[in-house]
């Protein structure tokens, strides 16, 4: 029998296989998914590149919390503390530019997820921010995402806010204490359905 997933958060150390573990898991997610679509050149780029330098400045700016079991790593996710409008406007600005060095219809689609998403976050502060939570396939359905979105908010003093990629995550998020706020974030070409979510301490 499959060991209960533990909680914990990831330290700066284990960066290298931390980035790792979120590339590979990060590919299937919605929004990921979509960005990359079609497009090898901008997988490697994210595998190779942008996953690890994403979760490098979060284990240095932020904090990453994983679940897993003794070493192994199930599930990552990243959650920033928002204190103002200024820092989420600037990351999407950050990530427009950096998804320059990615030629044709990636660089649009990130642009157009980072634009909405700066456009529609909440303003009352400070709030934590679960920008990104993934599991690795094989890990799915035993209960990982939940353990860490469960511990997070059992110990949060401020409320928490985070974008539902697909009905099923919004399902999960409901369980886990999140209400939908405001209408849906449709992305344009096809893309997903966000949902936004809020949870009150």
């Amino acid at each position: 029998m499959q060991n209960q997933p533990r909680v914990r958060r990831a330290e700066l150390s284990e960066a290298t296989e931390v980035a790792r573990v979120f590339a590979r898991a990060a590919l299937d997610e919605a929004v990921t998914a979509w960005v990359l679509e079609d497009s090898p050149e901008a997988v490697e780029y994210f595998r190779n590149e942008r996953a690890p330098e994403m979760i490098t400045n979060a284990l240095k700016q932020d904090q990453v919390w994983l679940a897993g079991s003794g070493s192994d790593i199930w599930a990552v996710s990243v959650w920033q503390t928002v204190t103002s409008a200024d820092r989420f406007e600037a990351e999407a600005a950050e990530l427009r530019a950096l998804a320059g060095q990615v030629p044709g219809r990636p660089f649009e689609r990130i642009t157009a997820v980072t634009t909405a998403l700066a456009a529609r976050h909440p303003r009352e502060f400070p709030h934590q921010y679960l920008q990104v939570i993934v599991t690795l396939p094989e890990f799915r359905g035993m209960g990982a995402g939940a353990a860490i979105i469960t511990d997070r908010v059992k110990s949060a003093t401020t409320p928490a806010y985070l974008e539902a990629s697909t009905e099923r995550s919004q399902r999960l998020y409901e369980r886990c204490g999140f209400a939908r706020i405001g209408d849906q974030i449709v992305l344009p070409d096809n893309g997903p359905t966000l949902r936004p979510m809020w949870f009150q301490s």
